[in-house]
C-alpha cells in the first residue's frame, strides 16, 4: 500500500485527542518512508514520520502546535482498511508523550 500524495481527514477521535473534520492531512511516501503535514482545527501545524510495513500498517511518531501555542508529540500505530469505494480508512491507536501521556483512538478517511 502506498500513501503518497494522499490526504485524510479525521472522522472520529475520542475526547483526549486534538485532530477534528477539519484537520487535514497531507500525506508523503519514498519507499517505507512516510512523511506528513497537517493542519485544521485546533491545530496550527503538524508533522508526522512513520515507517510503512508490507500490509501498510504505520509506525509513526508526530509532532504539533495547538491553538493555544502548545507543543504536543505523541505516538500513534494506524492499520489500513479500503472501503468499498477504494477509499483508506486508517484505525488509529495513540498516546500523548507529552502533557497527560493519555491514549485515544481515531479514525482517519481518504479524502478524494
Amino acid at each position: 500500500m502506498n500513501y503518497h500524495n494522499k490526504k485524510f481527514r479525521p472522522v472520529s477521535n475520542t475526547e483526549n485527542g486534538e485532530t477534528s473534520e477539519e484537520t487535514i492531512f497531507h500525506y508523503q511516501q519514498e519507499g517505507n518512508i512516510l512523511t506528513c503535514t497537517y493542519s485544521g482545527g485546533q491545530i496550527k501545524v503538524g508533522q508526522l514520520i512513520g515507517l510503512v510495513d508490507s500490509i501498510g500498517n504505520i509506525d509513526m511518531r508526530y509532532h504539533q502546535v495547538n491553538s493555544k501555542g502548545q507543543l504536543m508529540t505523541g505516538i500513534c500505530k494506524s492499520t489500513p482498511e479500503i472501503l468499498s469505494d477504494g477509499r483508506i480508512r486508517l484505525h488509529e491507536m495513540w498516546q500523548w508523550t507529552s502533557g497527560d501521556q493519555s491514549k485515544g483512538n481515531s479514525v482517519l478517511e481518504e479524502v478524494n
